[in-house]
């Protein structure tokens, strides 16, 4: 088995979305389940088999998080001493030497990546190109564009 690198924060919502699976969304559906059973002939039930198709989604779901959970290596970057290296988690500050331009991206585990909030994937091309390095280091990345050197500016493990 492989283990997923996951910051604290990623554990922490898969541990709060499984704890809403089990406890709310499970009994509901049995409930549900129940109700359209009392409706008689099942064969034609719609609600029935609605209830059971959601019912089949959140076991899936509860099974593939407590997967995720078992083979989590997490990782609390704020434990780390900053010595300027871009690692998992950290929180990055690259300038586009060409345009100048600054963005701030975080490396974070697969699950946890969404590049609206500005979390990129430690598998994502970016990351990929700017793990090991460190402050003042420029990184060539491959973009859809051509090749992008990014200066980094800064790493913080917040």
């Amino acid at each position: 088995m492989n283990s997923y690198p996951m910051t604290t924060d990623g554990a922490k919502k898969l541990r709060d979305e499984l704890e809403q699976l089990k406890s709310v969304e499970r009994p509901r559906i049995i409930a549900s389940i129940a109700e359209a059973r009392e409706h008689g002939d099942l064969k034609e039930n719609a609600e029935y088999h609605a209830a059971r198709e959601q019912q089949s989604f959140c076991e899936g779901r509860i099974q593939d998080i407590e997967g995720k959970l078992s083979n989590a290596q997490i990782i609390d970057v704020t434990k780390l001493s900053n010595n300027g290296k871009v690692v998992f988690g950290a929180t990055v500050t690259i300038m586009n030497t060409e345009t100048d331009e600054e963005i701030t991206y975080r490396i974070v585990g697969d699950d946890e990546a969404n590049i609206k909030n500005k979390l990129i994937s430690v598998n994502s091309p970016i990351a990929r190109g700017l793990i090991g390095k460190e402050i003042d280091d420029i990184a060539a990345i491959q973009t859809p564009a051509g090749v992008v050197e990014f200066e980094i500016i800064e790493v913080e493990y917040i």
